[in-house]
């Protein structure tokens, strides 16, 4: 099983859209096992997107990422991290294809909706920074038998 981070922004905690976004990745088959809703401080989005802190463009991330509240959660399942970034989409809305969640609810760069880590070290990074080790509840739904093979581990 592997971890991926979502942070569902602003934008779509606002437009009301978190039910139909969370929904569609338990309906994937992965586990939502941590969740919180807060709001970024400008500290916390400094760590978070330390990649792009010095960018001209920062300023304006920040200010979107600290402008209300958000949804933080930790999925699982297999191949989180590809299924998460493929059920999102390209990162402009306008780019994104019908059927993702992007493509579906989105037609801005930076107002995307979501989220998702790019990779296991990113994952990491981004768990450790919302979430404690012990408000991660990992579990295994009775269901799973009836969505992939037992050696698919």
């Amino acid at each position: 099983m592997e971890r991926t981070f979502i942070l569902l922004k602003p934008d779509c905690v606002q437009r009301r859209l978190m039910g139909r976004i969370i929904t569609r990745f338990e309906e994937k088959g992965l586990n939502v096992i941590a969740a919180k809703m807060l709001v970024i401080t400008p500290e916390l989005a400094k760590q978070h997107y330390a990649e792009h802190v010095q960018k001209g463009w920062y300023p304006t991330l920040e200010g979107f990422i600290t402008g209300g509240p958000v949804l933080a959660a930790v999925l699982e399942g297999l191949e989180a991290i590809k299924v998460v970034r493929d059920m999102l989409g390209a990162t402009n809305g306008l780019n994104a294809a019908p059927g993702t969640i992007r493509g579906d609810y989105s037609s801005s760069r930076q107002m995307n909706l979501v989220h998702g880590s790019d990779g296991p070290e990113a994952a990491a990074r981004e768990i450790a920074l919302y979430f404690k080790p012990e408000e991660l509840c990992a579990y295994e739904p009775t269901i799973t038998k009836w969505m992939r093979a037992g050696d698919e581990k």
